[in-house]
C-alpha cells in the first residue's frame, strides 16, 4: 500500500485532490492529510476515512513535531505533496524571525522534506510542489533578501516564495535523484479558493470578484494534484520539471534553469533553516 502525504489538505484544491485519490485507489493508498485547521482538516478526513494532523507553518517547531509523527507512524512514505501555502498581507516576521510568506510557502516544506529525507530515500519517494504561475510573472528573485523583507508587496513576496518552490524541485532532483527520489512542481491552475481574500493584492480582486466565475474550479485544481500524486517519475512526468495547469511542461522564471542560482538559493535557504543536507 502506498502512502501519500499532503499538506494544505483542509480545503481547496488540497481537499479535493484526497477526495478524488480516495475514490479512484480505495484499498491502495493510505492518505495522511494535514492542515492548520483541526476542525476543517478532521472534518475532511473524516469524509473519506483518512488520517489527518494538525500543524501551522507559521511555527516551525509544528513541522518538526509534524515530521516526528510521520517517521514514527509511516514506516514508508511514497509521496510527499507540499500543498499548503498561500499570500499574505506584510512583511510580517514570525516567531521563528523569517518573513511570514516566505516561512509558510517555501522554509516550511524544505524543513519538513529535510526531516523526512531518510523515509522518503528509503521508499524512492516523489515530492510534489503546488507552485504556481507567479514564479515566473511575479517573482523578482534576490538572492541577498530571499524573503523578501526589502520592497515588500504581497505580489512579489508570494512570487518569490513560489519561485523558490520550483528552485527547490531542481534542487532536490539534482541531489537525490540518483538515490531514487523524484521531484516536480506544478501549476494548478487560477483557482477559485478563498485564496488571497485577507491581503490588499491585485489577486483578492482577481479571486473574489466579478472573475470569480471564469476560475479554475478546486476540483480542476485538485485533480492537477492529483495526476502528479498518482503519476510515476520518467513516465507521467519528469523529475525536477515544472508543468502548467494542462500538465504540459511549463515555462517559469529563467533563474530556475540556472544551475549555479540553484545551488545558491538552496544553501541559503538551509543556512536560515540552520539545516545540513
Amino acid at each position: 500500500m502506498r502512502t501519500v502525504v499532503i499538506t494544505g489538505a483542509s480545503d481547496g484544491i488540497g481537499a479535493a485532490a484526497t477526495k478524488l485519490l480516495a475514490r479512484r485507489e480505495p484499498q491502495d493508498v493510505r492518505l495522511v492529510l494535514v492542515g492548520r485547521s483541526p476542525d476543517k482538516t478532521r472534518a475532511v478526513a473524516e469524509r473519506i476515512g483518512a488520517e489527518h494532523h494538525v500543524a501551522d507553518y507559521e511555527r516551525l517547531d509544528d513541522v518538526r513535531q509534524l515530521a516526528a509523527t510521520l517517521l514514527r507512524e509511516c514506516d514508508r512514505i511514497d509521496v510527499l505533496a507540499h500543498n499548503a501555502g498561500g499570500i499574505f498581507s506584510g512583511p510580517v516576521r514570525t516567531a521563528d524571525g523569517f518573513e511570514r510568506t516566505f516561512q509558510v510557502d517555501h522554509l516550511a516544506p524544505t524543513l519538513l522534506t529535510h526531516e523526512l529525507l531518510g523515509r522518503l530515500l528509503e521508499s524512492r519517494a516523489s515530492v510534489v510542489s503546488t507552485a504556481s504561475v507567479a514564479a515566473r510573472v511575479l517573482a523578482r528573485p534576490d538572492l541577498d533578501d530571499l524573503e523578501t523583507w526589502h520592497r515588500f508587496t504581497p505580489n512579489r513576496a508570494y512570487g518569490n516564495a513560489k519561485l523558490a518552490n520550483v528552485v527547490f524541485t531542481a534542487g532536490l532532483h539534482e541531489r537525490f535523484h540518483e538515490q531514487g527520489l523524484s521531484s516536480v512542481a506544478f501549476h494548478p491552475g487560477i483557482v477559485a479558493t478563498g485564496f488571497a481574500a485577507d491581503t490588499t493584492s491585485v489577486f483578492r480582486r482577481l479571486y473574489h470578484g466579478v472573475l470569480r466565475p471564469f476560475l479554475t474550479s478546486p476540483q480542476q485544481g485538485g485533480a492537477n494534484l492529483a495526476h502528479f500524486v498518482t503519476g510515476e517519475a520518467g513516465v507521467d512526468w519528469q523529475s525536477g520539471a515544472y508543468y502548467d495547469q494542462h500538465r504540459r511542461l511549463g515555462r517559469t522564471h529563467r533563474v530556475a534553469s540556472d544551475p549555479a542560482f540553484v545551488r545558491e538559493h538552496w544553501e541559503r535557504s538551509a543556512q536560515l533553516l540552520g539545516i545540513r543536507w
